[in-house]
């Protein structure tokens, strides 16, 4: 058997935005598929580690480890940090580099910036569970709440899967990151028309399918009555809903076990009732025709989605892929 290469592949943010441009409904493609490896059983994922500081509820640094088998056979981590206060340093709030792992020797086979990654894999899940939750193609205007890079992405995909969305609002607790997102929105996704709402009311009470991607830590949202009958939660950042709003409504998460930790809303509301008879299933389970999609028995339903690190390992193998095949990024020889 021939000797493994010592080499290891390095790819910047940039090259790996561009590897990925336009590529939206491959990365769906990609997300799907590896939802239904997990769903197989073909993989290995222990429990996200985090990191945080003494005295510090903000700041956080996660690491998640995974295999992905199937037709993907990567093995990996995301080493990925949550610093809201950046964005007062002009930084983003995330940033992360990826580990991908050769599963034949173990040695390490490339390093990716991460944030990126992270971002369009979000974005791909939200998107994907959107096209099997949403009881029709969203009419009307989509809602945002948090307008940050997560959400930012969202639109993109939501826009490829939904071409017909025309209209956004958005709200965000710093007017001034609102204003920068409607701008960046309108110039990106031509013609679009993005409204600022007064506060997250508004949003609830004019979209039938809403995205919430904040950096909250503890649930700040304790009325949806203003919601439209049949509305979608895209509950991406994970603890913006009270434990109450959870349990009254039909919820599909992406992993019953790692959504219900960390304090999250779903985790919440677990300790609420001591069992998880509230989650109805997981959005592979949908996809796999194990459980119906929607029906009308709740007039809210949430995907929760905890971020599982096999969606990043699987859009990190067509990535590293896709560099080989056009020979970007740095290749360092000779590393071990």
């Amino acid at each position: 058997m021939p000797t493994e290469s010592s080499s290891i592949l390095l790819l910047k943010a940039h090259e790996i935005s561009a590897l990925l441009k336009e590529k939206e409904h491959e990365v769906i493609r990609i997300v799907k598929a590896a939802y239904l490896a997990q769903a197989a059983g073909a993989s290995s994922l222990p429990q996200s580690t985090f990191l945080r500081f003494p005295n510090d509820d903000l700041n956080r640094i996660i690491a998640l480890p995974a295999y992905l088998g199937g037709d993907f056979d990567i093995a990996g981590i995301k080493w990925i940090s949550s610093f809201p206060g950046n964005h007062e340093l002009g930084l983003d709030r995330a940033s992360a580099v990826i580990v991908t792992n050769s599963t034949r020797t173990g040695r390490p086979q490339s390093i990716l910036e991460g944030a990126t990654i992270s971002a369009k894999r979000t974005a791909a899940s939200a998107a994907l569970a959107a096209t099997y939750l949403c009881r029709s193609e969203p009419a009307g205007a989509v809602g945002i709440i948090g307008c940050g890079l997560i959400n930012f992405e969202i639109v993109r995909f939501l826009k490829a899967v939904f071409p017909g969305i025309d209209r956004l609002v958005v709200f965000d607790s710093l007017p001034d990151q609102a204003r920068r997102f409607r701008e960046r929105c309108q110039k990106s996704f031509s013609p679009l028309k993005v409204t600022i709402a007064d506060d997250g009311q508004q949003v609830l009470r004019d979209c039938p399918l809403i995205s919430l991607a904040t950096t909250a830590v503890k649930p700040h949202l304790f009325d949806v009555s203003p919601c439209i009958p049949g509305t979608t939660i895209l509950h991406v950042s994970l603890r913006d809903l009270s434990p109450e709003i959870i349990l009254s409504s039909d919820n599909v998460v992406d992993d019953i076990d790692h959504v219900c930790r960390a304090n999250t809303s779903v985790h919440l509301a677990e300790q609420a009732v001591a069992n998880r008879n509230f989650i109805r299933c997981t959005l592979a389970d949908i996809v796999n025709g194990l459980a119906a999609a929607p029906n009308h028995d709740h007039p809210l339903t949430i995907f929760s989605p905890f971020g599982l690190g096999v969606l990043d390992l699987a859009v990190s193998a067509y990535v590293q892929e896709e560099a080989r095949k056009q020979g970007a990024g740095m290749v360092i020889e000779s590393f071990f």
